[in-house]
């Protein structure tokens, strides 16, 4: 009786938490919600950890609990641009694109940092958007939303110079970390900027020489935040 009570506690801790993420949960019919339940899998990754390859199987749709992930393409010799990243609260349904034909190129997902996440799996959403517009229009939104930060990706390296890029960079990081200094390194930024470290050293380098920012190991102070925006 205790590990049923305990079971049933579990249960409504994660429609709770379901119902948080998907903003169509009350347009669902009681067995719907039940079956994403029963479906939805908790999981953790440490640092560094590959959560999704173009080898395995569709993930499902990601919810990200806590953590942070990091969304990418990879060509065939091993160079990688990063599409997009996935913070605390954030829902990913490119993971589920296996149930999207229209969506036909490979995404890989590592954790960036150690992550808790709620997986559901790709079939149960596959019938919920056959039987369910909301839960349609809302995977569709998803989808476009994910498509634009990628346009917005590959417009950035396709048409804007390299040292707008790192300032538009700075600039937003800034804004999610809060005050003036960020703890990244030459490495982490060339991968989120889809260049390389020298590049981005040289870069830095410049910035520093002009004022803007003051480098050291594994960290970067931004000094004059608004001559850093007029770049941008």
């Amino acid at each position: 009786m205790a590990q049923e009570e305990t079971d049933k506690a579990i249960g409504k801790d994660m429609e709770k938490e379901l119902a948080s993420y998907f903003p169509f949960w009350e347009k669902l019919e009681e067995r719907q919600r039940a079956d994403i339940c029963s479906h939805a899998v908790s999981s953790r990754y440490s640092k560094g950890t590959f959560v999704h390859n173009a080898a395995e199987e569709c993930v499902g749709i990601i919810l990200v609990r806590s953590g942070q992930l990091r969304v990418y393409i990879q060509s065939e010799d091993g160079r990688d641009i990063t599409l997009y990243r996935l913070f605390s609260g954030d829902t990913c349904v490119l993971s589920a694109s296996c149930f999207m034909e229209e969506i036909t190129f490979d995404i890989l997902i590592d954790a960036e940092e150690d992550s808790s996440l709620i997986t559901v799996r790709p079939d149960i959403f596959r019938s919920l958007a056959k039987e369910n517009i909301y839960a349609e229009n809302y995977i569709y939104k998803q989808t476009a939303e994910r498509f634009s930060d990628v346009m917005w990706t590959m417009q950035q390296i396709l048409f804007m110079s390299f040292d707008k890029r790192l300032a538009v960079f700075l600039i937003d990081e800034l804004a999610k970390a809060g005050g003036d200094t960020l703890y990244i390194t030459h490495d982490q930024i060339a991968k989120y900027t889809g260049s390389a470290r020298e590049v981005v050293s040289r870069m830095l380098k410049y910035f520093e020489g002009e004022g803007l920012v003051k480098i050291s190991r594994g960290k970067v102070c931004v000094l004059d935040r608004k001559r850093l925006k007029e770049l941008t």
